[in-house]
């Protein structure tokens, strides 16, 4: 269980070179919800996906290393989003035009696995949130943002005071919830900054969002909405922390318990 939940937990990377198969795939009761992506070249060839071609012809054409293509992401959108698995061969003709032809390109995509049903609560600041589910269900925490979003809140009219309007989110606000509400039938906390710190300036009035999803099994899948990592050469989806290592041990504990 730790480890299922450690799984679900990572912002995933994958990549794959011209010629070659890109393949996502989430866990049971969750889809693909893609994060980003890029096609293209941005390093050499020594450093990822190295030419094909032999060395000779290869040094006779000048490798492109400031090389992206526009459409990726919404391809990317076109293949994947939604779905359980997917998986396509990597060229440029699925991208459109060739922005340079002759360099070889790689595709690289973020994505994180979403679960298929979720729920939607908004406190304003200073209110209390309160999470419950039905009895022998419980909650799993998908997403938390406490400050402002470009978008607002209906719920929570922006009131600018002679402000401009600024977006600005707790760092720690997902993993106070996970703490918080994970695993448990029902939790409330405060949308404050005694609970969350400020993240914004003063004077800015601020709320707190979750999704979150109900389960009557333990198996249940919190994933944050960070944004998506930097690319790391080994292109393994990125580990969590030795907090929420410690967290999913609380919680198989909690389903063994039950």
């Amino acid at each position: 269980f730790a480890g299922y939940i450690s799984q679900v937990l990572k912002n995933y990377t994958d990549h794959a070179c011209d010629g070659e198969y890109v393949s996502l795939r989430c866990p049971h009761r969750t889809t693909i919800s893609i994060q980003s992506s890029f096609y293209g070249r941005i390093v050499p060839s020594h450093q990822m996906c190295p030419s094909r071609y032999p060395h000779s012809y290869a040094t006779l054409i000048k490798e492109d290393v400031a090389c992206s293509v526009g459409t990726s992401l919404q391809k990317m959108l076109d293949e994947c989003q939604d779905k359980r698995s997917c998986q396509f061969l990597v060229n440029s003709r699925l991208f459109g035009a060739d922005p340079c032809p002759g360099t070889g390109k790689y595709l690289i995509v973020w994505y994180k696995c979403r679960p298929n049903e979720y729920k939607s609560k908004v406190a304003c600041e200073d209110d209390k949130l309160r999470l419950s589910c039905k009895k022998s269900m419980v909650i799993a925490i998908y997403s938390a943002i406490f400050g402002r979003t470009q978008g607002g809140s209906l719920e929570c009219p922006y009131q600018s005071l002679g402000m401009p309007m600024i977006e600005c989110q707790s760092a720690t606000a997902l993993q106070l919830m996970i703490k918080r509400c994970h695993g448990k039938r029902s939790c409330s906390i405060y949308a404050s900054t005694y609970e969350f710190g400020e993240p914004c300036y003063p004077g800015i009035r601020k709320h707190l969002n979750v999704i979150y999803t109900c389960d009557n099994t333990p198996f249940l899948l919190p994933v944050d909405e960070t944004q998506p990592p930097a690319p790391n050469s080994s292109m393994e989806p990125v580990g969590v922390s030795t907090e929420m290592a410690l967290l999913s041990n609380i919680l198989a504990a909690y389903a063994f318990v039950t």
